[in-house]
């Protein structure tokens, strides 16, 4: 199957009311290009799992200024002050979770586990509505996993089959996501044959990978 395709092509598998999940650290890492898009076409009532909201004229940020996003399961929201102001007057429900947690639970939906046992958020308002067990005397929440209709990442060099190098800390939350959604659409900013990325420097095999887009710098 060819996997390049054009950012039409690529848009056609976001539907209004998915749960995508975006690549990137305050915006270090993410699809530019393929937020510019969904942002044009105007796709909205989205659930958004992301380690943060971002800046509201960066990235993802930008999806929750023009009200693409309904919901967002997120770590840090302090840098986009749109999002506090959507939390409190209803128009977008916000679930903060603890960073680590929320990287756990991203791997475990990838992974086909259960869920993740913590002792993170204990006595605090994480815990509320969540199940507790007990180990060997020590008190757990269990965090359930967390998976995607669309996963977008973005990779400084990507093959043709889809194997893709990340570059520096862009590598953040995209290697994980690439795991942990139905369908995968990686933003490229280089495309290169089959074979030249060294082994040693793929950090998410082609497997993973449904849709290639070549993006920008």
């Amino acid at each position: 199957m060819k996997k390049i395709k054009s950012v039409e092509e690529a848009l056609s598998y976001i539907k209004p009311g998915m749960t995508i999940m975006v690549g990137g650290f305050l915006g270090v890492g993410s699809p530019e290009l393929l937020i510019d898009a969904i942002i044009e076409r105007k796709i909205g009532d989205l659930t958004l799992i992301a380690n943060d909201t971002s800046f509201p004229d960066q990235n993802y940020g930008k999806l929750v200024v023009n009200k693409l996003i309904k919901k967002v399961i997120t770590s840090h929201i302090g840098t986009n002050p749109e999002s506090g102001l959507q939390m409190h007057s209803g128009e977008m429900e916000i679930i903060l979770t603890p960073q680590g947690t929320l990287v756990e639970q991203i791997r475990a939906g990838g992974a086909g586990l259960g869920g993740v046992i913590t002792p993170t958020g204990l006595g605090t308002v994480v815990e509320d509505g969540k199940q507790k067990i007990e180990i060997d005397g020590k008190s757990f929440l269990v965090e359930k996993p967390l998976r995607a209709d669309v996963a977008l990442l973005r990779g400084a060099k990507v093959d043709r089959k889809g194997n893709i190098c990340y570059d520096l800390a862009a590598r953040n939350f995209n290697p994980i996501m690439a795991m942990a959604a139905d369908i995968v659409i990686v933003e490229a900013d280089e495309i290169v044959e089959t074979g030249e990325i060294d082994p040693n420097f793929v950090m998410t095999p082609h497997i993973f990978v449904d849709v290639i887009v070549k993006g920008g710098k």
